[in-house]
């Protein structure tokens, strides 16, 4: 029931890393936006079912699943800035219209 716990200390250990080493990229930003949001999924899920603070009988698999949660962030995460991180086309009027990103 603590695999909330496992996304948590990622977004914990990834934003003071952040912090430490003076990162200030948007997308380590979107990373730690995206751990937190998992495990606070997690926590609202578990509280609504009223077992927040219970801990399972098979302690390995609720952090298994939290691992897997933990690489689902990070993977989704990685497929959005590889997206972003694509060759940038200038925006002109008409890329602007079919996008609608103004320049």
């Amino acid at each position: 029931m603590v695999c909330y716990a496992v996304p948590l200390a990622a977004g914990i250990i990834h934003g003071a890393w952040r912090k430490s080493a003076r990162k200030t990229d948007a997308h380590g930003f979107w990373l730690t936006l995206m751990f937190l949001g998992a495990s606070l999924f997690g926590v609202i899920d578990h509280a609504w079912s009223g077992e927040l603070m219970m801990i399972g009988p098979n302690i390995m698999a609720d952090l298994a699943l939290g691992t897997v949660i933990t690489a689902g962030v990070m993977g989704s995460w990685k497929l959005v800035t590889w997206r972003v991180q694509a060759p940038t086309i200038p925006i002109t009027a008409s890329a602007g219209r079919m996008t609608g990103i103004k320049k």
